[in-house]
């Protein structure tokens, strides 16, 4: 049992398998068209507790905390810690976005939720909120922790007004995410 707990990858399969197991002996399940579509909503929410998981460490754990960290252990954030995290961040925003159109497409809802029409009005505001704060990770906070952690070189000022920036914007994903984390549950649970 150690050896599986020592290996991330060892970890995550063994979770896949037993999972696999939890659904065949359940001995229940109708494999079809619905299970697909509830497969893919499965998807989407571990997609999805990645991506806001690591976008809530970021803003509840390791802003608040690097002013207190003495500058020679900063290194060990900047270079190894905070790249790590944005890749895993950055990939799992992606895969909640394109698990999310697939699922409303095999749901028969894509184009009435992100016409905000009715009855997707909270599927569809969630799905534009979500929209947005992907578009946020990919086009404003990736670019700017790029200069801000030197992957990219550029002048110190440069470096300071980036890391700033992108500490907003991740800010800003954080206020969005309450609201569409709210519109993604309430929309099947009539919360809207």
């Amino acid at each position: 049992m150690g050896a599986i707990f020592q290996s991330l990858g060892r970890t995550v399969a063994a979770g896949v398998v037993l999972l696999v197991l939890i659904v065949l002996l359940a001995g229940n399940v109708q494999f079809g068209s619905a299970w697909s579509a509830f497969l893919m909503r499965w998807l989407h929410v571990v997609c999805g507790v990645m991506w806001i998981g690591l976008l809530w460490y970021f803003n509840f754990v390791q802003i608040p905390s690097m002013p207190k960290i003495p500058d020679e252990q900063k290194p060990a954030i900047s270079k190894v810690i905070a790249p790590t995290a944005l890749f895993w961040f950055r990939w799992a925003a992606l895969a909640t976005v394109v698990t999310g159109l697939f699922l409303a497409s095999l749901n028969g809802y894509l184009v009435a939720a992100l016409g905000v029409q009715k009855p997707f009005t909270a599927i569809g505001i969630g799905m534009w909120l979500a929209l947005v704060m992907a578009f946020n990770v990919w086009f404003i906070i990736w670019p700017n922790q790029k200069k801000a952690l030197g992957i990219v070189t550029v002048a110190p000022e440069e470096k300071a007004k980036a890391a700033r920036l992108a500490m907003l914007t991740s800010r800003a994903n954080t206020m969005l995410s309450i609201p569409m984390l709210y519109c993604m549950v309430a929309q099947q649970n009539a919360g809207l």
